[in-house]
């Protein structure tokens, strides 16, 4: 696990607010949504994974630092 900054936690939470779309470009998981699997931020926690509730149902966090997603637009 990486240790996260206050200030690239705040940044963190300032770029993925709740309720924001991402897009899943890389995650090291076996229970882990296709890549370009998409969700809805539920929250950044205090080291710095993004919660996310993904379209398939999944909750799994993108953990910061090993897992790595991106903010898209709304497309519902």
């Amino acid at each position: 696990m990486r240790i996260i900054s206050k200030e690239r936690l705040q940044n963190l939470r300032e770029k993925y607010p709740v309720g924001c779309r991402v897009e899943l470009l890389r995650m090291d998981d076996i229970q882990a949504p296709m890549i370009g699997t998409k969700g809805t931020v539920i929250g950044v926690d205090d080291i710095g994974s993004i919660m996310v509730s993904w379209d398939t149902g999944s909750n799994l966090s993108v953990v910061f630092g090993e897992d790595l997603c991106r903010r898209v637009e709304d497309d519902k």
